[in-house]
């Protein structure tokens, strides 16, 4: 039997790592830390989002070109592409595996193609507070000093691409939250993904994962090392870093941003967000910081929009923000 793909779709900083792990310390299921494999091979016949030393362009009317000569033209070569990638899963996964995890959280670029290129795959989407995300960002990525257009893939593509292909693939994929998974009735939540997954749970994982060894450059330099076990920790961390009144108030936009609508599909009240957000005690912490780099960012938005007509770079948060 071929191997058997299972994707975890996040956005960064939405606990992918501690789902991956739990899932690869069940028998039979093989992972390394984000292989990214999918992205330049989708890639290769979009017109957009490249940049490169060939003329992209070019090479995309000449392989289109050639598929006009195969059978069934592109399919061909999508179907190609599909079990060349499961040879390299299941050469990557050893003997014995029966199931590859790939965990590569900028897949959100590619990820109903690759829902409909493995037909026969398992799709897990996971979701986290925006405001927990937000707050881990800037102390992972940023080592504490906010920036505000710092992601803007992730937060103003990432996350409405997944919550909208989640939504136009159901009931074939599944979702969990992140707070789920640490809190409450473990192994009813645990228990509910491995059945999606039609692996058989076995609760000792949930022990076990800090086993799992991801080898790869890729994936997450911060909670590997931190948590050794599961903690409720993580859902509460963001009060302290959002608690000057500038970040508070870009995340009161980006809530608004992303809509209760969005927000409800993914199993949280915005409106509670925020209030919970305001709730927290003020501090001028970092504030002047803050300030200057906001200024600085909107001096580089000029730039950034000489890449945005190139077909690269991220979206407009200003003007996001400034509608939201």
């Amino acid at each position: 039997m071929a191997i058997r793909p299972i994707f975890i779709f996040s956005i960064t900083r939405s606990g992918s790592t501690l789902v991956q792990r739990i899932v690869a310390a069940h028998e039979g299921v093989a992972t390394v830390s984000e292989p990214w494999l999918l992205l330049p091979l989708l890639y290769t016949l979009r017109s957009r989002g490249v940049v490169a030393e060939y003329s992209h362009n070019m090479a995309l009317s000449a392989i289109e070109d050639f598929c006009k000569e195969l059978p069934e033209g592109t399919e061909d070569y999508r179907r190609e592409l599909h079990d060349f990638v499961l040879r390299l899963y299941e050469k990557a996964a050893g003997q014995g595996a029966t199931h590859f995890v790939d965990k590569s959280p900028p897949y959100y670029f590619v990820v109903g193609e690759i829902i409909r290129l493995f037909p026969e795959a398992k799709f897990v989407f996971l979701w986290r507070n925006p405001l927990s995300i937000v707050a881990s960002i800037i102390e992972t990525w940023h080592r504490g000093r906010w920036r505000s257009t710092a992601h803007s893939e992730d937060l103003f593509v990432g996350l409405p691409h997944l919550i909208a292909t989640y939504r136009e693939n159901l009931p074939h994929v599944h979702a969990v939250r992140f707070e789920d998974l640490l809190a409450g009735d473990l192994e009813l939540t645990w228990g509910g993904l491995m059945e999606y997954l039609e692996i058989p749970f076995d609760s000792q994982t949930l022990d076990r994962f800090p086993e799992v060894k991801l080898s790869g450059r890729a994936g997450d330099p911060v909670g590997v090392k931190a948590y050794s076990a599961l903690s409720t920790e993580p859902m509460q961390k963001w009060k302290g870093t959002l608690a000057n009144p500038l970040r508070r108030e870009w995340c009161r936009r980006y809530l608004r941003y992303i809509g209760n609508e969005r927000l409800a599909t993914m199993g949280y009240d915005g409106d509670q967000l925020i209030r919970e957000l305001d709730s927290q005690p003020a501090a001028t912490a970092s504030l002047i910081p803050d300030l200057g780099r906001m200024l600085n960012d909107l001096a580089r938005e000029p730039w950034r929009v000489q890449m945005r007509r190139r077909g690269v770079g991220g979206p407009n948060v200003v003007r996001k923000l400034l509608k939201a």
